[in-house]
């Protein structure tokens, strides 16, 4: 039996390190959750995401921690009562009426204490004192020698997730509590302590091998019984057996595949020992990595992985519900992404992503939590590391979802490459992590899946490990310091990691930060810019792409336009490669706070103009204006091509027809072609004489192929000869808000509707649409807004307005 242990709970300040912090003594607390959280429900801290706030709760981190409760026991028959830990953050002290029943150093573990023989019938008391953690880190980095990372923080020498100790898109607000779920587990005779389903396929056979280990109370005979899609297998464990091997062999069963590849569907698994029954849903399904392409191949077939960077969706992890992870799946999705990659800054997610992914068929790409420093690998932590990984694999296992184990982000990149080695002076760093351990817990306990020991990383500790020719690779040389067209240099087989920042709404900035006026450089939105240099990069990144912004509200469209194109420029480029490139993995998603950052969906779960922008980039069919070297890579000759890139499982015939006209409309010059690209295939046509520009400023190209449309500049926005914006304009009713027409009589450049200037709640389904002469597009808005005020500056823009 369950009995949750959530109720009751108050939190007292026990100590600190120096720092001036207020009185906290008995405060209610909620529990799952952190001190912060029961801080701001208290009224003692403001909420560290508005303003500069966050930099008045640095006392936090520095402080520890009581959680104490008491609740009634009315004893139990049961020969065992477990008091079980489900997350505690981190360095903490369980006491059971006074008596200390274990310690827990690990955000990232569950713990299970034996507790009966502490349990009394009537009232107990639970106690759990949590170190500081800055305490504990820095403590861990004087006994060990200190070691460099980006930041100064020491986040390596705790199991705690990095992110917590500030990001350059994250605050620092390093949190203690009771995180994940505590209960009492009251059971007889034997429970499942571990079920560990491998699943496998061979020539359409599916095979369940359902690895069990037992806790016993008892030594008598168990029976161990397994069942799926209508097979049931039984196997008895002799007394003193802990573990057995179950092993189900289903004839012929529909396959899981990754979204866009097939149907996902899933069967569920059960697992009982006596009374104790475990289910989770499983897919049958195989994945391998081609390490020399960097290639994921599931069910014999290679996936163009298409996605995200994944980060903790909040710095409070307990305030993130099944419901918010859904929200982020479903705009994940709506992108026509197919990959997650959950970095190893941040945590091993919760059932719930996991569960998701699975039904949505988004492939998961798991970091072990390990980010952008050098680790120790003696002290505590090569133990607490192994604990972590084993119960982590085997948690994870039955996931069909998760397609890749990746030992860390930019570890080794940065042993090699950012001059780690001279101030480690021999110390460890955590190769024997990443090239020893978790491979071989991974070999062990889940063979079914590929392990990469980082990202990036070319395939060899001999190789430099960014290099694009090999295995993942990170892009930062733009954003960091080159303009977005310098993507087009690359030519990489797997691209892990690469973006390009904007800020968040204005619902979301406004909500976020007092500032008045609001302006670029105004101290609440410079609080809310962690990138060093951002918003200078923000600036220099618009180039010769769009005009100098005259305001915040030019700075605002203009910025976020200019990530939106950076991004979709890289993507495209990507893809454009394929096969020779299989993967673009743009950072990130999410947002766990209101900030400016490479996000395409803020910290107020709002999406940018980035959103709409990748979710053409990420189309399944997609026209794409490239260069010569995209098409010398297919074989292909001319100073530039139009590469047709069919994602889908069917081929894409017809005929292509690419345009020159005149920015007003006139056909100046026209080519056709019959074209058949294959399922997953890609198709680079070259561009003929006719269509190379007489007058570049004056004209574009225009590209059709059935539905799918690109369209070509010769020269930046502000070289461009583009008219002053005309167009007509009618508003209606409909579904919960407005239907907007709009039909331009002039050519109308990246034309957006920002409706949360007027509602914060309102949504818009399209954004940066450019629109020929003569051509409507119909945007559909949610929310209480005027009609008026939606079609006029600043709510609608376009790069060629005119404002009145």
């Amino acid at each position: 039996m369950i009995t949750t242990l959530h109720e009751g709970w108050t939190v007292t300040a026990v100590s600190s390190t120096g720092q001036s912090r207020p009185v906290v003594a008995g405060l209610p607390a909620t529990v799952p959750g952190c001190v912060h959280t029961d801080l701001l429900a208290a009224g003692v801290i403001a909420d560290p995401y508005l303003d500069d706030n966050e930099v008045k709760l640095t006392w936090i981190g520095r402080t520890g921690w009581s959680y104490e409760t008491a609740f009634r026991w009315d004893g139990t028959e049961d020969e065992r009562a477990d008091l079980v830990c489900e997350g505690l953050d981190t360095v903490a002290t369980v006491l059971l009426n006074g008596v200390q029943i274990g310690q827990t150093a690990n955000q990232h573990r569950s713990y299970r204490f034996p507790a009966k023989h502490l349990l009394v019938v009537g009232r107990n008391t639970l106690k759990i004192l949590f170190e500081a953690p800055y305490a504990y880190a820095e403590k861990q980095r004087a006994a060990l020698g200190d070691r460099p990372g980006a930041y100064g923080q020491p986040y390596q020498f705790i199991r705690k997730m990095a992110c917590n100790f500030g990001w350059d898109w994250g605050p620092t607000v390093v949190t203690s509590g009771i995180w994940r779920p505590i209960h009492l587990h009251t059971w007889s005779t034997a429970r499942l302590a571990e079920v560990r389903p491998l699943v496998t396929v061979t020539d359409g056979v599916g095979q369940v091998e359902v690895h069990v280990t037992a806790d016993r109370a008892t030594q008598v005979p168990l029976t161990l019984t397994a069942s799926v899609a209508g097979v049931t297998e039984q196997v008895r464990l002799a007394p003193g057996e802990r573990t057995a091997v179950v092993t189900l062999t289903v004839q012929d069963p529909d396959l899981w595949w990754p979204r866009g590849y097939g149907d996902q569907p899933l069967y569920p698994l059960t697992v009982s020992l006596e009374d104790d029954v475990w289910t989770k849903e499983i897919g049958f399904r195989t994945v391998e990595l081609e390490p020399d392409a960097f290639r994921i191949v599931v069910n014999g077939v290679p996936v163009f992985m298409k996605g995200f960077n994944w980060i903790p969706d909040d710095c409070f992890p307990n305030r993130v519900t099944r419901e918010r992870l859904a929200e982020r799946f479903d705009q994940a999705a709506g992108t026509g992404a197919n990959t997650l990659r959950v970095w190893g800054g941040g945590l091993y997610e919760s059932e719930d992503f996991y569960a998701l992914a699975d039904a949505l068929g988004v492939l998961v790409w798991q970091d072990f939590p390990f980010a952008c420093a050098a680790y120790p690998e003696e002290g505590p932590f090569r133990f607490e590391v192994e604990a972590e990984a084993r119960q982590q694999v085997t948690r994870l296992a039955s996931h069909p979802s998760l397609v890749l184990w990746c030992g860390n982000n930019e570890n080794i990149e940065g042993h090699a490459d950012w001059g780690w080695q001279d101030k480690l002076d021999g110390r460890s760093w955590g190769s024997g992590f990443y090239y020893e351990l978790l491979p071989r817990v991974v070999r062990e306990l889940d063979p079914t899946r590929p392990y990469w020991p980082g990202s990036p990383y070319s395939g060899s500790p001999e190789l430099t490990p960014n290099d694009p020719a090999h295995g993942s690779t990170h892009i930062w040389t733009v954003w960091n310091r080159e303009d977005y067209t310098f993507y087009a240099t690359y030519q990489p087989r797997f691209v892990a990691e690469f973006g390009f920042q904007g800020p968040p709404t204005y619902a979301t900035l406004r909500r976020s930060v007092a500032d008045e006026p609001l302006t670029p450089t105004s101290k609440g939105v410079m609080h809310h810019q962690k990138a060093v240099d951002g918003n200078g990069k923000l600036l220099r990144g618009l180039g010769a792409h769009l005009p100098a912004p005259a305001g915040f509200d030019d700075w605002h469209y203009y910025t976020q336009l200019n990530q939106a194109r950076a991004m979709a420029f890289g993507v495209t480029r990507f893809r454009a490669l394929a096969p020779y490139c299989m993967g673009t993995i743009v950072w990130q998603l999410n947002d766990c706070w209101p900030v400016t950052s490479w996000a395409a969906v803020d910290g107020d779960g709002r999406r940018k103009p980035l959103w709409y922008g990748l979710r053409r980039a990420f189309t399944d069919r997609l026209l794409t204006f490239q260069d010569s070297s995209v098409g010398a890579a297919h074989g292909v000759d001319g100073d530039e091509v139009l590469v047709v890139v069919n994602d889908t499982g069917e081929e894409w015939a017809g005929e292509l027809a690419v345009v020159r006209q005149s920015i007003g409309g006139e056909t100046l010059a026209k080519e056709q072609v019959q074209v058949a690209v294959p399922a997953r295939g890609t198709l680079a046509v070259p561009l003929t004489g006719s269509l190379a520009a007489a007058h570049p400023a004056r004209e574009l190209l225009v590209a059709t192929l059935g539905d799918a449309r690109a369209l070509h500049f010769f020269t930046e926005d502000p070289a461009t000869d583009l008219p002053p914006a005309e167009f007509d304009v009618t508003t209606e009713p409909a579904d919960g808000g407005l239907r907007v027409s709009i039909t331009a009589r002039t050519l109308v450049r990246e034309l957006a509707i920002f409706p949360d200037r007027l509602d914060p709640d309102a949504t818009i389904d399209d954004q940066l649409v450019t629109l020929l002469p003569g051509e409507t597009a119909t945007f559909h808005v949610t929310g209480d807004v005027d009609s008026d005020a939606l079609t006029a500056y600043p709510v609608l823009r376009c790069v060629n307005e005119t404002r009145s």
